[in-house]
């Protein structure tokens, strides 16, 4: 069965036994607020709010709410922690040139402090990028949280999930590299491809079925773009044999059944992708966006893969609803590397 359950409808789906805790970086943001307090009323989440203590406290009152045991606010400035993030700061960028004033007004940012919040065990996750752009959200998480062992880069994936009056054979899938990586090498799209896949198992509960994509199928055309694309689809294959790949696709071949037959006669995974790889960065941010403009499908994202521990970009442009729902991925990801499947 197509599984299109949104994250936040996955996770109170499971009910949680747990209350896992995530850290929201720009707490005094009204959106940021209002996503947290459906989070935590959704009962998927407690949340701590990053920021000013007055200033959150405003935001707060604003959507008629205050901290309580399941909403905290943490004021890097006077937190009884920083001097402890300080401390931790200063012993991973001192290599660089930081020295321990520096590390302490680093400490007293609300991007660094939410993320050391999570390094050191104060929370499951964080959330950021509704104020911040993407660059300082990644820069602080790969500096900070760390990229996971086995994870070779960082990149970022949309979940693009179909509107309820899609015609047959629509689903819900996964996009990646959207939002990051601008023009991967053939190795470099394996390293996306693979944490793809494991983001796919984790957030749409599905079995990936990956598309290696192209303006060219199986030969069709001939040109640079795509000996790389065949050439990561070579390297994959003989790094993931048990994952069902196939390129060089067009997106048609790969998504629309009887256009993969005819295109791609005999493929497993033709007509029938559920996780796209795009060549670059063009690709992929045009190719959401017309998902999601056109097709009337729900883009989530973007999320990042690769990371130690869970770390999420928000769009500048997010709504509350958005915030939620980046909440719930957040979780789901600390899920995943957490359970029995990993």
């Amino acid at each position: 069965m197509t599984q299109t359950l949104s994250p936040l409808e996955l996770l109170k789906a499971e009910a949680p036994a747990d209350r896992p805790i995530v850290a929201l970086s720009e707490g005094t943001d009204p959106r940021v607020v209002a996503g947290a307090l459906a989070a935590h009323q959704a009962g998927i989440a407690d949340v701590i709010l990053v920021g000013p203590q007055t200033e959150v406290e405003a935001a707060l009152q604003t959507e008629g709410a205050e901290a309580s045991e399941g909403v905290v606010i943490h004021d890097p400035v006077t937190s009884e922690l920083t001097a402890a993030f300080a401390a931790e700061y200063y012993e991973l960028r001192k290599h660089k040139g930081v020295d321990e004033a520096k590390a302490r007004a680093t400490a007293e940012t609300s991007l660094v402090y939410a993320a050391m919040l999570v390094r050191l065990g104060h929370a499951t996750g964080t959330v950021s990028g509704a104020v911040h752009t993407t660059g300082d959200v990644v820069r602080t998480a790969i500096q900070v949280i760390g990229m996971a062992p086995d994870a070779g880069m960082v990149s970022s994936f949309f979940l693009m999930y179909p509107p309820e009056a899609a015609p047959g054979g629509a689903r819900a899938m996964l996009y990646s590299d959207c939002g990051l990586v601008i023009d991967p090498n053939p190795a470099e799209m394996v390293a996306i491809a693979a944490a793809s896949a494991q983001s796919a198992r984790a957030l749409l509960h599905v079995d990936p079925k990956l598309a290696f994509l192209s303006f060219s199928t199986s030969g069709s055309a001939k040109h640079p773009a795509v000996d790389k694309v065949t050439e990561a689809l070579r390297l994959f294959r003989e790094a993931y044999p048990e994952l069902p790949a196939d390129g060089e696709l067009q997106f048609d071949a790969a998504f629309v059944p009887s256009v993969g037959q005819s295109k791609s006669p005999g493929s497993s995974v033709a007509g029938q992708a559920n996780v796209m790889i795009f060549p670059n960065l063009d690709a992929g941010n045009i190719g959401y966006k017309i998902t999601q403009r056109l097709g009337g499908y729900s883009a989530i994202g973007p999320v990042l893969q690769g990371l130690a521990k869970p770390a999420n970009d928000l769009s500048r442009g997010c709504s509350a609803e958005d915030v939620t729902q980046i909440i719930a991925v957040t979780i789901l990801q600390a899920k995943a590397s957490s359970g029995p499947e990993n």
